[in-house]
């Protein structure tokens, strides 16, 4: 299948908005997506990005069956550090529209972001998946990615809403 990889631009932001939803859906998390495409324009498209994003996108012979969509994955991805090996590239979503899987867009976008990592100078790529999801742990595992929850002793962890609100009080 022809399909080609390409930043992202601001003109895009419609249809990343519709992606992440479709994520969100497959994720059976939709209820917790609050991000408009307002935020999306703003915080990747600004003179200072939060995040940056990448687009597969197909020919219009080949269209999604339903919804006439031309673009059919994203991943997003933002550089962050690692006090103990330096620069990293964190990605956050990875996302290919079901009737595409199987055909190597997933692994051309992963492939992307750590080119793009790479070319930074980035020594890791990190992101996370969802425990029940053995497909996308499987296809993390054939790409050379270890799963690192066990032999590390580390959890992710997160502050938002009120608890966030209480600590950010001097």
């Amino acid at each position: 299948m022809e399909y080609s990889i390409r930043a992202a631009s601001v003109e895009d932001c419609k249809d990343i908005r519709r992606l992440i939803g479709e994520l969100a859906e497959y994720e059976k998390v939709a209820d917790e997506v609050t991000i408009t495409q307002r935020d999306l324009e703003r915080d990747g498209f600004s003179e200072n990005p939060f995040f940056h994003c990448i687009i597969a996108e197909v020919p219009e012979q080949h269209k999604t069956k339903e919804g006439d969509h031309t673009k059919i994955g994203y991943a997003t991805y933002f550089y962050n550090y690692n006090t103990w090996c330096g620069r990293a590239i964190y990605m956050g979503d990875l996302y290919v529209m079901s009737e595409f899987r199987g055909k190597g867009i997933g692994r051309a976008l992963m492939s992307k972001v750590a080119q793009l990592g790479r070319a930074a100078g980035c020594r890791q790529l990190n992101f996370t998946v969802m425990d029940w999801n053995k497909s996308a742990r499987d296809f993390y595992l054939r790409q050379g990615c270890v799963d690192i929850t066990a032999n590390t002793g580390k959890h992710f962890m997160r502050c938002e809403g009120e608890a966030l609100e209480h600590l950010a009080q001097p």
